[in-house]
């Protein structure tokens, strides 16, 4: 298990309180193993050009300061973090919390969904709550899961319903792409992964089968890199886009597994320290998954036997990992959101969230979406990472 790091946070709505004159926000260092350094920033007034002047209690710095960015260390423990807070917000998308959210491949749509039992733009059909929501390459069309147990498949266009798929025993959990997207996969509640022809909206085979939930799926073209195996029986006429690719399962019980999408046959399989809520593709080769005890495992699939690396920024679970320029975007159960700075110990950190989970992140070239709890899609633009 990897040890937790000295992490600093903030206050969520440092960016407005320290608007205020004398505004006070707090601001924590937590070292493992030792008692929490807590202090306080404040604000001394607003410059001409509207930039808070802010002093620091004892046993921290301000070390940098803009208007949606601040940098703070703290020197005993030889830390910085730099927080940024959200280029904008939307509250009143949802009439509950938001679960996920997705941006099309061109940037100019987005979809999220609610445990109010919809998502938007506004698409109604599912009979309970939306758990999942993502594009299809096109933009055109919106795939969706959620308790109700249906995978479907919406028109951006005139918001209608194009195709149901049933077969699932419980929640889907989770939803992925194919290629171009004539087949999907889901995963669910039932402990199976399904490969579906989109357009039919009938299930072409049951990838996967076991008996714990799979949380969490990704597929990825990955070539030669392993072996993917051959089919044992002639594939269906309707399975497109399947060959080189591999799916990884993200389970209830511990397990991360790779299976060719193509062969059905297990690549790989993993045993983490907890339940697995997350996975995402960070290269052809490289997979990322999140634990519920906090942690992010790196696995190389050539190798999969021990984690590349594990990392460990907070005790609460990872419930999203999303890959953002030469790195990714983390979220967590507490309501914090890290990007690690590649080829050094500091992250970014995103806030806004009061200890909120973030359910979902969404990331197109600068900018990233986060969905919370609290109701609240965040929109953050990222500065150049360096």
């Amino acid at each position: 298990m990897a040890a937790a790091a000295t992490m600093l946070s903030i206050q969520g709505d440092w960016d407005q309180v320290l608007r205020e004159a004398e505004g006070e926000v707090w601001v924590s260092c937590k070292i493992p193993g030792k008692p929490t350094i807590r202090g306080s920033l404040t604000s001394k007034g607003i410059s001409s050009d509207e930039v808070p002047e802010v002093t620091a209690s004892e046993e921290f710095v301000v070390q940098e300061v803009t208007k949606n960015r601040i940098t703070v260390s703290c020197p005993g423990e030889n830390i910085s973090c730099t927080f940024l807070s959200p280029y904008a917000s939307f509250s009143h998308i949802h009439g509950k919390n938001v679960s996920y959210l997705d941006i099309s491949s061109g940037g100019d749509l987005g979809v999220s969904s609610s445990t109010d039992q919809t998502f938007k733009s506004v698409l109604e059909g599912h009979t309970r709550d939306v758990f999942s929501c993502k594009f299809f390459p096109s933009g055109q069309e919106v795939l969706s899961g959620g308790l109700d147990s249906l995978v479907k498949v919406w028109s951006v266009n005139d918001g209608s319903c194009l195709a149901t798929m049933k077969g699932h025993r419980g929640s889907i959990l989770d939803i992925a792409v194919v290629a171009d997207g004539q087949n999907v996969i889901s995963s669910g509640q039932d402990g199976t992964a399904r490969l579906w022809d989109s357009a039919q909206g009938a299930c072409i085979a049951v990838v996967d089968d076991s008996y714990s939930p799979i949380n969490a799926i990704a597929v990825a073209e990955v070539g030669n890199a392993v072996n993917l195996g051959s089919p044992k029986e002639t594939p269906s006429n309707r399975e497109v886009g399947t060959e080189g690719k591999l799916v990884v399962l993200a389970r209830e019980d511990k397990s991360l597994e790779g299976v060719s999408l193509h062969s059905r046959q297990s690549v790989f399989d993993f045993e983490g320290s907890d339940a697995f809520n997350c996975c995402t593709f960070i290269s052809s080769v490289g997979v990322l998954a999140g634990g519920l005890d906090g942690n992010i495992i790196h696995v190389d699939i050539r190798n999969p036997k021990s984690a590349v690396e594990t990392v460990s920024w907070s005790e609460t679970p990872v419930l999203s990992l999303v890959p953002f320029r030469d790195t990714y975007v983390a979220s967590y159960g507490n309501g914090t959101c890290y990007i690690p700075l590649k080829g050094s110990e500091q992250v970014l950190q995103l806030t806004g969230p009061n200890r909120q989970p973030v359910f979902q992140v969404a990331a197109w070239k600068k900018l990233v979406y986060t969905c919370c709890r609290d109701g609240f899609i965040r929109k953050y633009e990222i500065p150049d990472l360096g």
